[in-house]
């Protein structure tokens, strides 16, 4: 749908209902009616329900992407044309003989949610600030591993494996590494309006380890914020928000998928949906193993659980519950030295330390409200609990600190969360113009218990360090926006403030105990102008201020340094559509200020930036022919290096040039399917020698889905279709391989998984 994004969100309530149509008079053929939905400024609408009501029947279809309808047999007059869908006031108009049938260009009224449980907005994959992924992604494509489902995303967002399947994702964007989510900028990432980074982590700040409770199938929607352009999102947001949505029922009573593949991998999800007039409801479970294709088999079970339970009070309110909970075991070959593979001597899916992996264990419980009044104002409250349990078995340099012992160690963190999110949406008439009023507030608590153990195998040989950390957030933020110039143009501004409070109590070092707070006001401004009403052409400006939280118990052992680092991110991006084709071309400019960051990996501090990063984006959508579609995108960093620095020192770890294409086709003959290409460049993996680089990837996939029966479906998945050799994750640092050899500065990394192949069966049963 060519809705706001959130940082557009308040910029939505406008526009008069009508239709304009062509000048041109047609006559009906063949009972043909078309045309296109779109809003006062020109955007198409898409899923908008088009209904078609004439003395001799009704029919009804929901637009595509470019916001278009076509209907075949529509005979007798007069015919009722009826337009209503989520975010959209409901028009109805009447086409009498003679008025045009063809081509016939109808303009809705944007609303805001009335029954929407958090506060993301759709918009199309061609608007500079946000993208969207429907959940058509993620229900016809067969996932062997939890990190897939995260690199679907595309948008500029590189991710990928530490550890070969188990521990959560490397993420990289707009030319910064984020480690695991919360460093450099941070991507901030929630799952039905729970915040899914984890700060002061006992692996990695604003780690990603809970997304693995998440099952695809589910998935109603991704969307995807290109930065840190609203209000509503606080801590670990710099970079962008990745907010997952997911369903409340499903279509059928029953739903089992089963598939097996390559590597000994098999999954199964299990989902019971009933039918229910004043209620929406799921239960569904997930299973999945795999050995991955290395030599110590990665032995990674997965099994998590899915409910949710929404009750309908009236038209207006509603009232849900929602649980989540999961576990996985996975053994891991670790980052391997590259160079003794190009030696031949340690095969591609070899490993150093067969003991590496882990286990974790979380589970979440939230409750949501949501009332809408008669005036359209809107209240939003939901709340939630979580406890998780991770210990992640590492060893990256082998020998070289111990070589009697080996360098393993074990990273532990236990840890319970509380959260609460409250939101207010108000539209209303300013100087005569629709305006919309958003307040709300965050809170979010942290009981944590982190320690570093050194290991020999996976027993703990002593304790290196243990504390038991709490780290608090409450946040408030306001957001106004309205629309001027018959909606063509939308003016926006927010202001939100976060305050947090460190506690941190060493058990090892008792000196290094303390309490320390932080506040940060983060401000956001967004401009969107389409200059002619008639000429498909939007221009974007978006501006704002983002922050990242530093590891508790790193500000507490350096209470003079930086507790918040800010991310200034400007972008600028024009929008052109043509019929069926659309296109997106945007700049962007982010500064980042000076962060510490506690590395859990060794206990030690180190310093970040202040950095800069600017390059562009390109995307495209087009629809060759009704069936199928083509998307693609580029995000090109020209540059990104730390500022003040002589010789000048350049971000590493990150690459400047991310590409993604994608041809779907849809329902053809009972076949539906598609062909991605992911794209990563080389990178250097050195602040200051260009020569020290990672490789690059080329990688296509595949997907197809045939629906044997109407309850039964066929699906089948070839990963890295061309069998490329890749690798997904790459660090330079020293090791020593053997207790008497020799320390190297070497490149480690972890492979991609060749070609596998996945098959399986989704079955559909007692629909409602």
């Amino acid at each position: 749908m060519k809705l706001l994004s959130a940082p557009l969100l308040l910029l939505w309530f406008l526009a008069s209902s009508g239709i304009a149509q062509d000048a041109a008079q047609f006559k009906t053929r063949s009972g043909i009616l078309s045309g296109t939905v779109v809003t006062a400024s020109g955007e198409t609408i898409d899923r908008a329900t088009v209904t078609a009501t004439t003395p001799s029947g009704e029919q009804k279809m929901i637009t595509g992407t470019d916001g278009k309808f076509y209907f075949k047999g529509v005979e007798g007059n007069p015919v009722s044309l009826q337009i209503e869908g989520r975010y959209i006031g409901r028009t109805t108009i009447d086409i009498k003989d003679g008025d045009p049938v063809e081509k016939i260009r109808i303009v809705v009224e944007v609303r805001i949610p009335p029954r929407h449980d958090s506060v993301v907005i759709e918009a199309s994959a061609t608007e500079p600030d946000i993208d969207r992924r429907n959940e058509t992604v993620y229900k016809d494509t067969l996932f062997s591993r939890d990190d897939q489902v995260f690199q679907t995303l595309d948008g500029g967002i590189n991710a990928g494996q530490h550890e070969g399947g188990g521990k959560s994702i490397e993420v990289r964007r707009f030319g910064f590494n984020l480690d695991h989510g919360g460093v450099s900028g941070g991507l901030k990432v929630l799952v039905d309006n729970v915040q899914q980074n984890q700060g002061t982590q006992g692996h990695g700040q604003g780690y990603l380890g809970q997304l693995k409770t998440l099952t695809p199938e589910l998935v109603q929607e991704v969307n995807i914020l290109n930065g840190p352009f609203s209000a509503e999102y606080g801590d670990f947001s710099g970079l962008g928000v990745v907010h997952v949505r997911l369903k409340e029922s499903l279509p059928d009573q029953g739903t089992i998928r089963i598939q097996s593949g390559s590597f000994g991998s098999y999954r199964a999800m299990l989902a019971y949906s009933p039918k229910g007039d004043k209620a929406d409801s799921l239960l569904a479970y997930e299973s999945a193993r795999t050995d991955g294709p290395f030599q110590n088999p990665s032995r990674y079970q997965r099994d998590n659980v899915t409910g949710n339970l929404t009750l309908h009070v009236d038209s207006n309110r509603a009232l849900g519950f929602k649980l989540n909970g999961g576990r996985n075991n996975f053994y891991s070959s670790g980052q391997i030295p590259l160079d003794e593979v190009a030696a031949g001597r340690l095969d591609r899916f070899g490993y150093i330390d067969p003991t590496g992996g882990g286990n974790a264990r979380s589970g979440t419980f939230g409750a949501y409200y949501r009332s809408q009044a008669d005036s359209g104002a809107v209240l939003k409250l939901d709340g939630f609990l979580s406890r998780s349990l991770l210990d992640l078995y590492s060893n990256f340099t082998f020998y070289l600190n111990d070589p009697q012992n080996g360098d393993a160690f074990q990273q532990h963190d236990s840890r319970l969360q509380q959260g609460a999110n409250l939101q207010y949406l108000r539209p209303y008439t300013l100087f005569g113009k629709n305006a919309l009023f958003i307040a709300g507030g965050n809170f979010h608590a942290n009981q944590i218990n982190v320690g570093l153990y050194p290991r020999i195998g996976r027993s703990p040989k002593g304790v290196s360090t243990r504390a038991d950390a709490d780290v608090t957030n409450a946040a408030g933020y306001l957001q106004q926006s309205m629309d001027l110039l018959q909606g063509r143009l939308h003016l926006e501004g927010g202001l939100r403030y976060d305050y947090f409070r460190f506690s941190v109590e060493e058990k090892i070092s008792p000196e290094l105990s303390g309490r320390q707070p932080a506040g940060r006001i983060q401000p956001k401004l967004n401009l969107s102008f389409t200059p002619f009403k008639q000429v498909p052409l939007s221009l974007h400006l978006n501006y704002g201020r983002g922050i990242s939280s530093q590891d508790a118990r790193g500000i507490i052992r350096n209470p003079s340094g930086v507790r918040i680092s800010t991310t200034d991110f400007y972008q600028f991006g024009l929008v052109r559509r043509f019929r069926r084709f659309s296109a997106t071309a945007d700049m962007f400019w982010i500064d980042r200020s000076n962060e510490q960051v506690y590395v859990p990996d060794d206990g030690s501090l180190e310093f970040k930036g202040p950095s800069r990063s600017y390059g562009y984006e390109l995307k495209v959508s087009t629809e060759i022919t009704r069936l199928l579609t083509f998307n693609g995108g580029i995000t090109k960093v020209a540059n990104s290096f730390y500022r003040g620095t002589y010789p000048r020192a350049y971000v590493s770890n990150a690459p400047h040039i991310v590409g993604n294409a994608a041809l779907t086709l849809s329902q053809w003959k009972g076949f539906s399917g598609s062909v991605r290409l992911n794209y990563v460049s080389n990178y250097r993996l050195d602040e200051l020698d260009a020569g020290i680089r990672a490789s690059g990837l080329t990688v296509v996939d595949f997907s197809m889905l045939k629906k044997v029966r109407p309850w039964i479906d066929l699906n089948l998945s070839i990963d890295n279709l061309l069998n490329k050799t890749y690798y997904e994750t790459q660090n330079y640092f020293e090791s020593r391989l053997l207790p008497a050899g020799p320390a190297v500065a070497r490149i480690h990394g972890t492979p991609g998984f060749p070609a596998g192949f996945a098959a399986g069966l989704t079955f559909h049963l007692a629909g409602k």
